[in-house]
């Protein structure tokens, strides 16, 4: 995938900016920072625990940038953005990709996390994906919103698939969308919502 381009400045909806960028295994404490840092109700969901160190370690060895690529968002104070896309180079889904996105609280509702969900759809359009997928649970009402505004559909109800930190069950709901539509979405709604991506 190409990342020559990186690192770009996004500004975003209230006029502050962030730089984003391919993370690599250095950044690894930083991201374990990011993720500590965020509400347990922001991590509710998520699909591993990101506050363990195992996991970290284990995400940092998979990076490649070829089957999982990370992209980190930074301001002044540190990381403040994460986003993955994983995608498979064998097998009858090697044209499809999986989008992960999470944003510090305090950036939320700026755009950042457009911003991220833009460049994994600039990557993927280069790495010649042709679908995209993401999963949220049924309660997460914002982040399926948001995914709909990109023309994510969902496409199957997966019940009682996902236990949260405190163990109740939750309906997991997969969404998709075709690459070339998620593009046409998503840089209308930077025309809309975002003043420059630089």
């Amino acid at each position: 995938m190409n990342l020559r381009e990186y690192p770009i400045k996004a500004k975003l909806r209230d006029g502050s900016e962030a730089q984003v960028r391919a993370m690599d295994a250095k950044d690894g404490p930083a991201v374990l920072k990011f993720f500590r840092a965020l509400p347990e109700e922001d991590r509710l969901f998520l699909r591993d625990d990101v506050t363990r160190p195992e996991w970290l370690d284990r995400f940092v060895r998979q990076i490649d940038y070829q089957t999982m690529l990370p992209l980190v968002a930074e301001d002044g104070s540190g990381i403040v953005g994460n986003a993955t896309l994983y995608r498979p180079l064998y097998g009858w889904s090697v044209h499809v990709g999986e989008m992960r996105v999470a944003v510090a609280r305090e950036y939320q509702h700026k755009g950042l996390g457009t911003v991220l969900a833009h460049e994994l759809v600039k990557l993927a359009l280069d790495a010649g994906l042709e679908k995209m997928v993401v999963s949220v649970v049924d309660n997460q009402i914002a982040a399926k919103r948001a995914f709909e505004k990109l023309g994510f559909r969902s496409e199957a109800v997966l019940k009682g698939h996902v236990k949260d930190i405190h163990g109740t069950k939750r309906d997991l709901v997969v969404m998709s969308n075709d690459v070339s539509h998620i593009w046409e979405s998503m840089e209308a709604l930077t025309r809309d919502y975002l003043p420059s991506l630089e």
